[in-house]
C-alpha cells in the first residue's frame, strides 16, 4: 500500500520529471534502475507521431492526418524472501486525434486515429493514469512459481530458447498469436487472474486463467471486460550444437458473456437475434527449427490452431496455419542479411445463413507483429510474405517485407482488430467485400537504432496496392500508406 500510494503522489506531481531530483536525493542509481530503500524503480517513455493516409473514402472525411501517441509507465518492484511484489503506473497520453475519420459502413474506420477517437467519447485530446501491473508472485521453489493480481502476458513467450535465432523467432514470428498485451497500440491491455509457471533449464509448463482488462484504444484501462480465458501450454527446448529447435503444444478456453452483437458474416437481423456466449476451445502447436550449414544458417517456423465450440448460436469449427522459412548467408558478414519468406491462412466462412462458425477467431492477440500496417489480421486471410533483414550494425537493424494478400473466402468478411477493449465494443470489424477476394499487396521498411540501453529510435513506412476488395469497398481511392516516427527512452 505504501507503494501504490508513492505512486499516485508521483503521478498528481504538476511537473512529473523535475520533481524527481530534490524529491529522490537520497535514492542509489544502477545501470538499469533507481534503488528507493528496497524498491527497484524503472521508467519508460514511448512517443510516438503517426501519419495516416488511409484508402480513400466517399465524402469529405479524414483519410489524410497526423496525431501523436504516448506512454509513460512507472514501475515500482520489490523482492522479499519468496515473494515479488510488482506495481506500475501506465499513463497514455494522445493528442490531435482526427474527428472526421470515421466514414458509414463498408468504408468505416479510416485508421486506427479513429478507433481512438471513438473510444474515448470523441475528444482529441485525452489522457488517463492506471494501474498497468499490480501482482503478487509466490516462488514455492528454484522452478516454480504462483502470480495473482494483473500482469502482462504473451503466449508463446513461456520460455525463451538458449539458441539466439529461435529467441529472435519465437518473440517476432510466435508469440502474441492469440494473446497479447496490444503492446503497439498507446494504452494496452493487461489481465486481471492467476499464472502459475513451472520452469526448467528446457522445458516450462504454464497456466493462465484470467479476464483482460479495458485499454488498447481506451485511455481508461482500470476495468474489466466480461470475458475469461483459460490457457496451458507445455514449452520444449531441444536440440543443441548444429541443429536446435523450441516446440510448444496449448489449448486456450475462451468465454465471452458480454451479450453484445457479434462481427461476422450473417444478415443484421440474425446477428442481432443472437446475444448468446461465445465458448470457444483452441487446440494449438508450434514448432520452429535452426540448422547450421556451411553456407550459413536455416530456419523453419510451424505454427497451427484449430477451433472448436459455440459462436453464440452457431458451432464452432475453424483452423489457422503458419508455415515459413528462412536463411542468414554467410555472404555480405557486414550486414548480416536474413532472407524469409512465408505462407499464413486463416478459415473463413462460405454460408452467411449456415449453422457453423469457420471464421478462424484470433482471440486476444497483438496483430501488429504480423501486419505491420494494421488493417488485416489473421481472420479469414491468406498472406504470402517474404522479408528482408539488414544488421549493417549493431545499434541498427533494417526490416523490409513484402504481403500478398487475399480473403480465405469471398463470402466472408475482410477483418480486421485485436479483441475486445471495452465492454460494449465486439473487438473486431468486418467489411463486407461483395464476393471479391484480392485484398491488396503491402510493400514497408522499419529502420530502428539504438543509441545506448536508455534510447531507441523507430522509423516505419508502409505502402499498400489495394486490389478488388479495396476497389469495391474505395472506389475513390484504393491505396493506403502509414507511417510514424518512435522514440522509446528507459530509465
Amino acid at each position: 500500500m505504501r507503494k501504490i500510494l508513492l505512486a499516485a503522489a508521483l503521478l498528481s506531481a504538476a511537473q512529473l520529471i523535475p520533481s524527481w531530483g530534490p524529491s529522490w536525493a537520497s535514492a542509489q542509481t544502477t545501470d538499469d534502475t533507481i534503488k528507493l530503500g528496497d524498491v527497484n524503480f524503472t521508467a519508460a517513455l514511448r512517443s510516438r507521431v503517426y501519419i495516416w493516409n488511409w484508402f480513400q473514402p466517399t465524402g469529405t472525411y479524414q483519410n489524410q492526418y497526423a496525431y501523436s501517441g504516448n506512454l509513460l509507465r512507472l514501475n515500482f518492484a520489490e523482492k522479499t524472501g519468496s515473494m515479488d511484489f510488482d506495481e506500475e503506473i501506465a499513463v497514455p497520453f494522445l493528442l490531435g486525434l482526427p474527428a472526421k475519420a470515421t466514414a458509414p459502413s463498408p468504408q468505416g474506420a479510416l485508421g486506427l486515429g479513429s478507433n481512438y477517437f471513438t473510444a474515448n467519447g470523441n475528444r482529441q485530446y485525452t489522457a488517463m493514469a492506471f494501474a498497468k501491473q499490480l501482482y503478487a508472485r509466490y516462488h514455492f521453489d528454484e522452478s516454480s512459481s504462483l502470480q495473482t493480481g494483473r500482469f502482462e502476458f504473451n503466449d508463446g513467450t513461456e520460455l525463451t530458447p538458449k539458441n539466439a535465432t529461435l529467441a529472435a523467432l519465437k518473440r517476432d514470428r510466435i508469440s502474441q498469436r492469440l494473446i497479447g498485451t496490444f503492446g503497439f497500440s498507446d494504452v494496452g491491455r493487461s489481465f486481471d487472474g492467476i499464472h502459475y509457471d513451472w520452469a526448467q533449464s528446457d522445458q516450462d509448463f504454464t497456466f493462465v486463467a484470467a479476464t483482460p482488462t479495458r485499454g488498447v484504444f481506451q485511455t481508461d484501462g482500470w476495468g474489466w471486460n466480461r470475458i475469461a480465458f483459460g490457457y496451458a501450454a507445455y514449452t520444449k527446448d531441444w536440440g543443441h550444437g548444429r541443429h536446435a529447435a523450441d516446440s510448444r503444444i496449448f489449448v486456450i478456453e475462451y468465454d465471452d458473456f458480454r451479450h453484445i452483437l457479434k462481427t461476422d458474416n450473417r444478415p443484421l437481423a440474425v446477428r442481432k437475434g443472437d446475444t448468446e456466449n461465445i465458448d470457444i476451445q483452441t487446440w494449438g502447436a508450434h514448432s520452429i527449427h535452426e540448422v547450421e550449414t556451411g553456407a550459413g544458417t536455416i530456419d523453419a517456423v510451424g505454427w497451427g490452431a484449430l477451433q472448436t465450440g459455440r459462436w453464440g448460436t452457431q458451432t464452432q469449427l475453424a483452423y489457422a496455419l503458419d508455415f515459413e522459412g528462412g536463411f542468414q548467408p554467410a555472404i555480405a558478414p557486414k550486414l548480416k542479411p536474413w532472407i524469409r519468406g512465408g505462407y499464413t491462412i486463416g478459415s473463413g466462412d462460405g454460408n452467411p445463413n449456415g449453422n457453423t462458425h469457420s471464421t478462424f477467431f484470433q482471440i486476444l492477440p497483438t496483430p501488429r507483429p504480423y501486419a505491420r500496417f494494421p488493417f488485416f489480421n489473421m481472420m479469414n486471410i491468406e498472406d504470402a510474405f517474404g522479408s528482408l533483414i539488414l544488421r549493417p550494425h549493431s545499434k541498427v537493424t533494417i526490416s523490409s517485407e513484402y504481403h500478398s494478400l487475399r480473403l480465405t473466402n469471398p463470402n466472408d468478411l475482410w477483418y480486421s482488430g485485436g479483441g475486445a477493449f471495452q465492454p460494449w465494443t465486439f473487438g473486431y470489424t468486418g467489411r463486407s467485400t461483395s464476393g471479391r477476394r484480392s485484398l491488396g499487396n503491402l510493400y514497408d521498411t522499419s529502420v530502428e537504432y539504438r543509441a545506448n540501453r536508455h534510447m531507441t529510435f523507430t522509423a516505419y513506412l508502409g505502402y499498400t496496392q489495394g486490389l478488388a476488395v479495396m476497389r469495391e469497398i474505395y472506389p475513390a481511392g484504393k491505396d493506403g500508406q502509414f507511417g510514424y516516427l518512435e522514440a522509446l527512452l528507459r530509465m
